[in-house]
């Protein structure tokens, strides 16, 4: 017969564990969306803060011109990344030795940055420099700006003028041959008229980008996005010995989100101003789960559903004179999280988490900036979008030192969601190590702490045209959690 390994006191050592389980970086994820409080035999409740706080700084981008993917180290970005904090709830009940239901809170995806200082993110006022930035060196001053839209507009219109003169000989043409030939003439000086048209045009909008570079003078680029969410569990066990459960449930989320871009980074973007207003709606999520007490083994399979959310817009796009509010389509990707632990000996846990996330699904399209982003891209830009979906692995032990107390160690990897990735959070995946300590200080109430620190990846920051904008290299963070827990078998 097999080693029978004493769930409970492997329990208080998993449970140190998950304190320090936190903090996630590719995309907008943040909690790692954790179901484990309702896994929990018996009735549990857990309330959980988390604390992270990150250096994420670097370089702008000095090089003015052409190419998108040209890089030439500027100014220092000092620290963009603000510190945050957020709570996760859980609460558990088993109804009989069937059906459980539970109810869980967490806030899983959000984004914090904060630009200052004296770089490309932050608006500086030079009308001269911004135009010759801006305009990728086409204009190296306002004078030269204005001087340029009116050869440009002059050219322009010959150019359409000598286009009807042509039409207007081909239609008078004597032969089919001299018809083609006007026609040919006039369909090139159209499409001359409507190059040096949209020369002028950018350069009208690199002049009113760096007006609203002035209006904004002193103003850094800042983000900042969180959701809410509150999942309902029902699940069912069976099989033999009650070793397999389904659950699910409906989950409703909240989001809102403000976005400054600022300083000519963003080119004739710059100034631009975004307010999403909270609102509320709807998913769902599933899963299986497998236990074996005797040997601590357990393991869950479980899928959130991406939530599609319209949401209150209003924007204002400086270089383009428009304020409007309107609404706006965001989904939140689905994902799918696998949980594992199985005990090593009666006081030794293993574990592991496997985290997915499509975030090359996911897009944040504001209607009026990507409605001007037209002009220069048909298709229209998004705002923030990833090229990559990300991966996340943890591994870890816990060890039982007495019947009320355990420590814990853990490892991670997160793939991060592409590189080049957005100038709002430039990062690409991290490297982690974790320590972690439960104690119980009665039967059935515990407190754990834990702690993690990050390696984060080298990453170029890059704005929605693809070009790059800055480089972020040699940033780490750490993140902090406490838990107090109930649980009574």
């Amino acid at each position: 017969m097999g080693a029978n390994f004493n769930l409970k006191t492997l329990t208080v050592a998993l449970a140190a564990l998950s304190a320090a389980s936190i903090a996630s970086a590719a995309g907008l994820d943040r909690s790692g969306q954790d179901i484990t409080a309702f896994l929990q035999d018996g009735t549990y409740a857990e309330t959980v803060y988390t604390y992270l706080d990150a250096d994420v700084s670097g370089y702008d981008n000095a090089y003015i011109g052409k190419d998108k993917n040209a890089y030439q180290q500027g100014n220092k970005i000092d620290d963009i990344a603000e510190s945050y904090d957020f709570f996760r709830y859980g609460v558990k009940a088993d109804i009989n030795d069937t059906f459980s239901v539970g109810v869980l809170y967490d806030e899983p995806f959000g984004a914090a940055a904060d630009y200052s200082g004296d770089n490309n993110f932050v608006a500086q006022g030079d009308l001269d420099a911004s135009i010759n930035a801006i305009s990728g060196g086409v204009a190296s001053s306002v004078a030269d700006a204005s001087m340029k839209i009116g050869q440009l507009s002059q050219g322009a219109k010959q150019a359409g003028d000598l286009a009807a003169s042509f039409a207007e000989q081909a239609q008078t043409a004597t032969t089919p041959q001299a018809a083609a030939a006007f026609a040919a003439q006039a369909k090139a000086a159209k499409e001359q008229a409507q190059i040096l048209a949209g020369q002028a045009r950018s350069l009208g909008g690199a002049l009113k980008a760096a007006e609203a570079e002035l209006a904004t003078k002193g103003e850094g680029t800042n983000v900042e996005v969180r959701t809410e969410n509150i999942t309902a569990i029902l699940g069912m066990k069976f099989g033999e010995n009650k070793n397999f459960q389904i659950y699910g449930g409906p989950v409703a989320q909240q989001v809102q989100a403000d976005v400054k871009l600022r300083g000519i980074a963003y080119s004739a973007a710059t100034g631009y101003t975004a307010h999403i207003s909270s609102d509320q709606d709807y998913g769902w999520l599933a899963g299986v789960s497998y236990s074996k007490p005797e040997i601590a083994l357990q393991a869950a399979l479980t899928y959130r559903s991406e939530i599609d959310h319209t949401l209150p817009i209003f924007e204002s796009y400086p270089a383009a004179s428009i304020e409007k509010a309107g609404d706006i389509d965001i989904t939140t990707p689905k994902s799918v999280n696998f949980d594992f632990q199985t005990g090593i000996n009666p006081t030794t846990l293993a574990t592991a988490k496997v985290r997915w996330v499509p975030w090359s699904d996911f897009a944040i399209v504001p209607p009026v900036y990507t409605e001007v982003s037209k002009a220069q891209y048909p298709e229209g830009l998004s705002l923030v979008s990833y090229d990559k979906d990300q991966w996340l692995v943890e591994l870890g032990l816990a060890k039982r030192l007495t019947p009320a107390l355990a420590v814990t160690g853990n490892i991670g990897w997160d793939s991060g969601a592409g590189n080049p990735v957005t100038s709002l959070g430039p990062i690409d995946g991290y490297y982690s190590a974790g320590l972690g300590a439960k104690y119980n200080f009665t039967e059935n109430w515990a407190v754990s702490a834990g702690g993690k620190y990050l390696w984060f990846g080298d990453a170029k920051g890059q704005i929605p045209t693809k070009n790059v904008v800055s480089n972020f290299e040699d940033n780490d963070g750490f993140a902090l959690g406490v838990k107090l827990s109930y649980q009574a078998k």
